[in-house]
């Protein structure tokens, strides 16, 4: 339940219709809710601080929670953002997956290095896990987005800039919106992005042309606003244009200037005035190599999408690339600003931010980016803070993952054709029949809250294209505003008869998420003059892990067309870590890690953030005694254990 609900405008006019505008342009169904929402405010929840990383003194952020959520946080703590880069989902109806990798067994990986054998890319055991489903209907994405954005405005600084990367699915509706919001005469760029060449299959460009680019919205919150202009390099034709050398062996290039009399006496006396021009018109003579390149324009062909082998690769879907964030955070901040992602994903504006000396805040609602973000920072000596938002995201890992558990787990829930869409499906009842049930989707983060914007719409347009023959509907709710204002105005709407019952999600949420189980000794040895405290993992289990690849191994075996290979997984089950770390600080609360051993998807240890060729041996040491233990399995799921 929010603490309270903060004002999304800093100063909203009494009886002002928030989305007045916007309705004239766009009508559709669910304009009037989101129109309410607003009103109301953002909701501002409970942060817990999860762990710092360093002094922290730039107060960097990695945010676990929704974006309207953050927003309302940082709004409370009076944090100001001068840039926003968001990669928000595309409204494009793709499922989006991360490869899975098995481990190396650290007493295999111990066999091959004795051999002094290589490991093979291709030998590794790999299968997908779906992290998010971009799949929305086009209204529900534009309230969404409308909120969200919203949100965004009200904490960017008065010389803010904001890009947000989208692409033909969604794009134009989504310009609108922003043309409403921080005004049509705010629209600086849209940006062009070329981020490949020549995709999809030959079969499917039959017929149309390749789509090869994305559109990147680019709009200022006032007229002072940061921009610092781009360049891009000199083509090789363009300096072969230069075909005499100076006494420097260098191109000589010229620039055509008129200047004042006292300037053109004082260029003269430095002999930077070219000779043979003086009675003509003066000129200034430049070298090419000291010319900045050529100014940057909307269309970038430059730059592609992430190798699968580049260093910066994090193998996280729909990951862009660095160079793309530091053009636009070269743009439109300078050094110390605050850019913020409040859809994160893998973590490329924290990440190049903090390289380019910038503060960050990053936030998004997978624990995956929380993950991916957090390891990333620490790999490049960041400094910050993980916080999470106790909103109900916190009950699940990802919406995917969760919406497939759920259903089995609400008694008696089947699917209903004769329902409309809402409804997730029904119960049966011998005295009452049929019950609708209303599960919120989690892959849509607006339908999380249950409060009178959403049971009005069960009321007023779910229950009257029910059956007449309807007794009772259920519905379900991760978080409420209050669940006597809900009653109360349910009990005082006397437009139906039907019962309407409220359940909590998180009773069913808590039976999903079943923990690992580890099995390690702590030993204390000597070397020299120092102390080391060694962890060794004997055994590891992780029955959601092992499901997975249970499900995986059937399904493909069934599609396999030759002999099929199941993954199999060793007794003690090591080959499931991705992750251990060690705090000998605290034994509760906000985790320190004060050692800390990842292992890359060929089997080779990052200790500290520090990339190794050493192979994973089954143990973590520190030089002091360790508390608490964490490990993180491979599909990213982590425990906690006392030492």
């Amino acid at each position: 339940m929010p603490i309270k609900y903060v004002p999304f405008i800093p100063e909203p006019v009494e009886g002002q219709a928030v989305l007045g505008n916007f309705n004239r342009i766009l009508r559709y169904k669910g304009a009037d809710e989101v129109s309410m929402t607003l009103q109301r405010g953002m909701p501002l929840y409970e942060m817990e601080k999860q762990e710092t990383v360093g002094e922290n003194a730039d107060g960097n952020m990695v945010i676990r929670g929704e974006c309207v959520s953050a927003c309302a946080y940082l709004k409370e703590q009076g944090i100001q953002v001068d840039l926003v880069y968001i990669d928000p989902p595309f409204a494009s109806g793709a499922d989006y997956a991360k490869q899975v990798y098995i481990r190396r067994n650290p007493k295999i990986a111990a066999a091959i290095a004795q051999a002094e054998q290589e490991l093979e890319f291709e030998d590794m055991k790999v299968f997908e896990e779906k992290m998010y489903g971009d799949v929305w209907a086009k209204e529900k994405y534009l309230n969404w987005m409308y909120e969200n954005l919203m949100a965004i405005k009200s904490i960017l600084s008065p010389c803010a800039s904001i890009f947000v990367h989208l692409d033909w699915h969604i794009g134009h509706y989504v310009k609108i919106l922003m043309d409403e919001i921080f005004g049509e005469d705010c629209f600086v760029n849209e940006i062009i992005w070329q981020r490949t060449t020549n995709t999809g299959s030959s079969k499917a460009l039959a017929q149309k042309f390749s789509i090869d680019t994305d559109s990147i919205f680019y709009y200022r919150l006032g007229d002072e606003y940061t921009f610092n202009k781009q360049y891009r390099p000199y083509e090789e034709e363009y300096i072969k244009r230069f075909k005499y050398e100076d006494e420097r062996g260098k191109y000589r290039w010229t620039l055509l200037k008129t200047y004042s009399q006292d300037t053109y006496d004082e260029l003269d006396r430095q002999g930077r005035i070219r000779w043979g021009a003086k009675a003509r018109y003066p000129e200034f003579k430049q070298y090419l190599e000291e010319g900045k390149g050529v100014p940057m324009n909307n269309i970038w062909t430059d730059i592609f999408h992430v190798n699968p082998q580049a260093f910066e690769n994090q193998n996280y879907a729909t990951q862009k690339p660095e160079q793309l964030l530091e053009r636009i955070i070269n743009t439109s901040s300078n050094k110390g600003m605050v850019v913020a992602d409040f859809f994160g994903g893998s973590g490329v504006t924290a990440a190049t931010a903090n390289k380019l000396d910038r503060r960050f805040i990053h936030s998004d609602i997978g624990v995956n980016s929380i993950q991916t973000v957090r390891d990333r920072l620490v790999a490049d000596g960041a400094e910050f803070d993980v916080l999470e938002i106790k909103d109900g995201i916190q009950l699940y890992r990802n919406p995917v993952q969760t919406m497939d558990k759920i259903m089995p787990l609400i008694p008696g829930l089947r699917k209903e054709s004769s329902l409309d869409s809402f409804w997730a499906g029904a119960t049966a009842d011998s005295k009452l029949g049929t019950i609708p049930v209303y599960v919120p989707n989690l892959m849509d983060s607006s339908s999380k809250l249950l409060d009178t914007v959403l049971i009005n719409r069960v009321i007023h347009q779910a229950i009257p294209e029910l059956d007449t023959s309807i007794k009772k509907v259920i519905v379900y709710y991760i978080d409420i505003t209050s669940e006597e204002e809900i009653r109360k105005f349910i009990a005082q709407d006397d437009s139906t008869t039907v019962e309407i019952e409220l359940r909590d999600l998180k009773t069913v949420l808590d039976d999903v998420v079943i923990g690992d189980h580890a099995e390690f000794r702590c030993e204390e040895t000597t070397e020299g003059l120092f102390t080391v405290y060694t962890v060794t993992i004997d055994r590891f289990i992780s029955d959601r892990v092992l499901g997975k690849i249970m499900e995986y191994n059937q399904k493909a075996m069934l599609n396999s067309k030759k002999a099929f290979k199941p993954i199999e997984i060793s007794e003690d089950g090591l080959e499931l870590i991705e992750f251990l770390s060690l705090d000998c600080t605290a034994a509760d609360g906000e985790w320190h890690s004060d050692s800390e051993i990842k292992i890359d998807k060929l089997g080779y240890v990052i200790r500290n953030g520090q990339k190794t060729k050493t192979f994973w041996d089954g143990t973590i040491q520190s030089d002091k005694f360790p508390l608490r233990l964490k490990i993180r399995n491979i599909c990213g799921d982590e425990t906690i254990w006392e030492v």
